[in-house]
């Protein structure tokens, strides 16, 4: 069954989100969120919005990241430097299941959104708190950016090659990642709100904290062994196998190769004709390494990649090309999965970005809308959501509050 013919409701259906957050870290947990049936209210400043609204590329003056990164919410407008949007702002607290945020630990608590003060007005609520670096730090109030965050966590540190600099990743590799791990949080804590005792729950999550959660060995390695991990190229500081890198083939194309098991590198010694019998252990395959990688490549060198690819193949070995984003689209895996949509937009047309992950396939996520023009939410979400007078909302909007 395709994921179009599923007819199921979404799981977060009915599921109520405020955003107090801007960029990426806090609105992409917000997206994860509707793009499973969230409810997203993304609050922006009534002059300016979400500065990323104007960030990145551009067609026709319309800039795309903004297409995809805010698709399927609400956007309202408040001031929230004003007493007025500051109330505003509990009251949608009080509505909400769950509140995102990612301003300034000390901004958030001029502004009475600080936990506690949501908490007392909503005993039941969940809060994701992102910050640079954790709300019970002397660096509290410090800027918290994604670069930061990645060199903090130890990933860049040994990223790249060993005669190199360190390398960053080529996308928000902290923010994407806290925002991953982020709307994991919430969704945990969402399991225990029907428990007549729950208490609602603080989420307080650093930039730097959930890559460096993720790069499991490098504290142990270090506390039992004393190692620092550093740079290894395309290979693995700490490798699970002897066989992890790039090679070029002749045709100027690279492909990956990498190896997980013993079997798996024996496989690449079969490849390159060496003797089996000097592979068969992980201490034999570890410490021949250079001759396997120094063989890889001298090997792939001399062959176009449809011809390394289909040997590699044929004696199981794990290969791949490196696929650029024109590849992607093509790919068969790609097409079949129905990784990528089509949505229409009311500036472009259509336009394809990515489709919702994880698939559900009984509770389907889906796309409703591209990134929504500033404020275009207000009368729904502050005279339907909160039930406010339609002349208080008029009044509002002339005092610049919304």
């Amino acid at each position: 069954m395709s994921p179009t013919q599923r007819r199921g409701r979404p799981v977060f259906e009915g599921l109520k989100v405020v955003e107090f957050a801007h960029v990426i870290a806090g609105p992409l947990a917000g997206t994860l969120l509707a793009d499973l049936g969230a409810e997203i209210v993304h609050v922006e400043d009534p002059s300016a919005g979400d500065p990323s609204r104007q960030m990145g590329p551009t067609k026709d003056n319309k800039y795309l990241w903004w297409k995809v990164s805010a698709r399927n919410k609400r956007s309202i407008t408040l001031n929230l430097r004003s007493q007025a949007g500051q109330d505003l702002a509990r009251r949608l607290a009080a509505w909400a299941d769950v509140v995102i945020t990612n301003f300034r630990v000390g901004t958030l608590e001029k502004w009475g959104l600080d936990w506690p003060s949501l908490h007392e007005v909503n005993p039941k609520l969940v809060m994701l708190q992102v910050s640079g670096h954790g709300t019970n730090t002397t660096a509290r109030n410090m800027p918290g950016f994604g670069k930061v965050g990645e060199s903090m966590s130890g990933v860049v540190n040994i990223t790249g090659f060993p005669d190199g600099p360190p390398v960053h990743t080529g996308f928000s590799h902290a923010d994407t990642v806290t925002a991953l791990m982020g709307a994991y949080a919430i969704s945990a804590a969402l399991t225990m709100r029907d428990r007549p005792d729950f208490d609602g729950e603080w989420i307080d999550l650093a930039l730097f904290e959930s890559l460096f959660r993720l790069i499991e060995w490098q504290v142990i390695i270090y506390d039992q062994l004393g190692i620092v991990p550093q740079r290894a190229g395309n290979q693995l500081a700490v490798a699970p196998g002897a066989v992890i890198n790039t090679y070029l083939s002749s045709d100027n194309k690279w492909i990956t190769v990498t190896s997980a098991t013993p079997r798996s590198v024996q496989n690449v010694a079969a490849l390159l004709g060496l003797p089996l019998e000097e592979y068969e252990t992980v201490p034999q395959q570890l410490a021949r390494r250079r001759e396997l990688d120094d063989g890889l490549r001298d090997w792939v060198s001399k062959r176009p990649a449809e011809e390394c690819l289909e040997e590699m193949k044929r004696l199981s070995v794990v290969a791949a090309p490196i696929y650029d984003i024109a590849q992607i689209l093509e790919h068969p895996t790609i097409v079949e999965r129905e990784d990528v949509i089509t949505v229409e937009d009311r500036e472009l047309g259509d336009v394809r970005m990515q489709a919702v992950v994880p698939k559900m396939m009984n509770h389907p996520g889906k796309v409703w809308r591209t990134g929504p023009f500033l404020g275009e939410d207000n009368d729904l979400v502050y005279r339907e959501y909160l039930h406010l007078p339609a002349k208080q909302v008029d009044e509002l909007r002339e005092k610049g509050t919304i």
